[in-house]
């Protein structure tokens, strides 16, 4: 491919990039664990946000010396699903959001969505962006291993139909950008989802802004647009 003429696309994260969900998220998994009898502080459970929910479950038990059995941890993912939509029914996009994908789709810049979270719990979210019927959207019930692995973003890159190499990864948290280099793409951070731009950085972030609107108005630094 002439490498002039490649057309590049972005891949975002969910919860904490584009919808103000992660602190839910936070409260919902620590009240989940303190019912299966595992008191756990909430900036633990901070640390291990956007991973995928099993993943996220066992290390989180390991870190506090409470090793879950098979099902104690289905359990606690179940309850965590619960106790998120009581917390949290509807959604709030991150500020610039909306517009952010409404302008790639007018400039016609390839993008999706890949995240950690399955179907029906990101069903709100998704509703609050106001996205199109036919956006690209990978949840974690699409492949067989969620972030860090780089599944997620493999399979929305392919159903992209855009080379790995000419995607970028925008997420909030440390292990989407660990995934992202595990897929070899670029990473952006977003500070929206809790972690420090020095954490960021150090994850691999190309770049990093405050939040979804100072992105939208930087596009031209990863040199998407048309």
């Amino acid at each position: 491919m002439n490498r002039e003429s490649a057309v590049y696309a972005i891949l975002f994260d969910l919860d904490g990039t584009l919808v103000d969900t992660v602190y839910a998220h936070v409260l919902s998994w620590q009240r989940a664990f303190a019912e299966a009898g595992m008191p756990i502080d909430a900036w633990r459970v901070h640390r291990r946000i956007g991973m995928s929910g099993g993943l996220f479950a066992r290390a989180v038990a390991r870190e506090v010396g409470y090793p879950l059995a098979a099902e104690q941890a289905r359990f606690v993912q179940e309850r965590h699903g619960e106790i998120f939509q009581q917390i949290l029914p509807e959604r709030r996009p991150l500020p610039g959001a909306v517009a952010l994908l409404r302008q790639l789709r007018e400039a016609g810049v390839p993008h999706g969505i890949a995240t950690s979270g399955r179907r029906p719990d990101i069903d709100a979210s998704l509703a609050a962006l106001e996205l199109p019927p036919d956006m690209v959207v990978v949840a974690r019930g699409d492949v067989s291993r969620a972030k860090p692995a780089p599944d997620l973003f493999f399979a929305c890159q392919q159903r992209l139909g855009v080379a790995a190499e000419d995607c970028y990864v925008v997420g909030d948290s440390v292990w989407d950008l660990l995934a992202a280099r595990r897929a070899r793409m670029f990473g952006v951070g977003l500070l929206s989802g809790g972690y420090g731009q020095d954490e960021l950085l150090a994850a691999g972030a190309y770049r990093v802004y405050r939040d979804p609107a100072e992105l939208g108005a930087a596009l031209d630094e990863l040199g998407v647009l048309p």
